[in-house]
């Protein structure tokens, strides 16, 4: 028969039920403690690209692109309308100034030179016979004149007799009146042709002028023939590298259609263009630093253009060093111009995380832990990234890409093996 166990043994037997059931909960806490250390996410220490926060000076500058183009290029248009009949170069060679990379047909524009040869001749007889034309005139208006002033010094004698006889009693006061009348119609006579000689030179002067001029310009005219002439001819006008001609033998070329291209390959510039939306950070005289393949670049922005096209404006750069070797036609670089330098800035070193000012979750060390944190980044340049907030000098901070983990709040170390 059962007997009714006592108080003090329940407690016990309760007691004992406590501990079988507090030890097997502390064996789960432990157990899920355990299994959250060995399933926590881990990353490799030497896969990860650690930056420490530290303390200085950035030239901030807002990024570009661009592309490298020869330092000075020009095209070489036809000056006629003919055809290519030879092409003595073929593109990529190297060629020196005065030296002839292809002949048109110029048989054409030769008579119409030869023509006007022959028409500046006669101008020139035209001219000389002017001229001779003029002196004859002039000169027989002055003998003419010379005569008048002999005839009118006869007159002035006659009238001078006919007042000393009148006073005399010998001659008559109508023979004086007559003197006198032929001696004022002469002179008027006189003075009228002196005259028409004065406008007679100055009427000269300026046929000859007219004249002079036309040739003048008909020369202008014929020389600006002979320089398509001796164009057509389609020499180099510089020593540098040809990279386009036009090769077709026989082919039609209309006048000013290109017939070649040059380029001056031992020195280059940059050719650039940023989003109109930042505009205000760029300007003529602003520093640059350019990434051309592997190679750190320096130079300025020597042309700005004014207009904005597709919302891109174009600029230019000049290299402090032109002929780097690192330099060749065609070859995209990336452009960082300068447009604002500050001092005691918190900063980060620049990377392919930073995609403009804003937050960022960056990962943070603490100890053997990366903890994901937000941090407000501002304006950055190619070296450095200005920190606003949420880190503090001297933490490191990941800046490698973590897009794996972008959801992971934390993530644990994994130390490199020891070789």
């Amino acid at each position: 028969m059962d007997r009714e166990l006592t108080t003090k043994e329940k407690w016990q037997d309760r007691r004992k039920v406590i501990i079988r059931w507090s030890a097997g909960g502390a064996a789960v806490v432990v157990a899920v403690v355990l299994l959250a250390v060995l399933i926590q996410p881990s990353v490799k220490e030497s896969s990860l690209r650690l930056a420490t926060v530290d303390t200085g000076s950035i030239d901030f500058a807002v990024s570009a692109t661009g592309k490298v183009v020869p330092g000075y290029e020009e095209i070489i248009n036809s000056p006629i309308t003919s055809r290519v009949m030879e092409v003595y170069k073929r593109a990529g060679e190297v060629v020196q100034a005065g030296e002839p990379l292809l002949r048109l047909e110029l048989s054409e524009v030769q008579t119409e030179y030869d023509n006007m040869l022959d028409e500046e001749r006669m101008k020139e007889l035209k001219l000389e016979q002017l001229r001779i034309t003029n002196r004859n005139s002039i000169s027989e208006m002055e003998m003419n004149i010379e005569i008048q002033e002999m005839e009118l010094d006869r007159k002035a004698a006659s009238l001078r007799n006919e007042k000393y006889l009148d006073s005399l009693g010998a001659g008559t006061p109508d023979k004086v009146r007559e003197a006198e009348l032929d001696y004022t119609v002469s002179s008027l006579k006189l003075e009228d042709n002196r005259r028409k000689l004065q406008n007679q030179r100055d009427l000269a002067a300026a046929d000859e002028a007219v004249a002079e001029l036309e040739l003048s310009i008909f020369r202008k005219n014929k020389e600006q023939t002979r320089r398509r002439l001796y164009d057509a001819g389609i020499r180099a006008p510089y020593a540098a590298t040809l990279t386009y001609i036009n090769n077709e033998i026989g082919a039609q070329v209309g006048q000013g259609e290109k017939l070649a291209m040059l380029a001056d390959l031992t020195r280059f510039k940059v050719e650039g263009e940023l989003g109109d939306m930042q505009a205000g950070k760029i300007a003529e005289g602003y520093r640059t630093t350019v990434l051309a393949g592997r190679d750190t670049l320096t130079g300025m922005v020597s042309v700005l253009s004014p207009m904005s096209t597709d919302g891109l404006i174009s600029f230019t750069v000049q290299l402090d060093d032109e002929s780097a070797p690192a330099l060749r036609s065609g070859l995209k670089c990336d452009i960082y111009v300068v447009y604002a330098y500050r001092e005691n800035v918190l900063r980060l070193p620049s990377g392919t995380y930073y995609k403009g000012e804003g937050n960022y979750d960056l990962f943070v060390r603490e100890g053997d832990r990366l903890v994901r944190r937000r941090v407000a980044l501002g304006e950055a340049n190619y070296d450095y990234v200005e920190v606003i907030s949420g880190i503090e000098p001297g933490e490191q901070v990941v800046i490698s890409d973590m897009q794996d983990y972008a959801k992971q709040p934390e993530l644990k170390i994994k130390p490199s093996k020891k070789k």
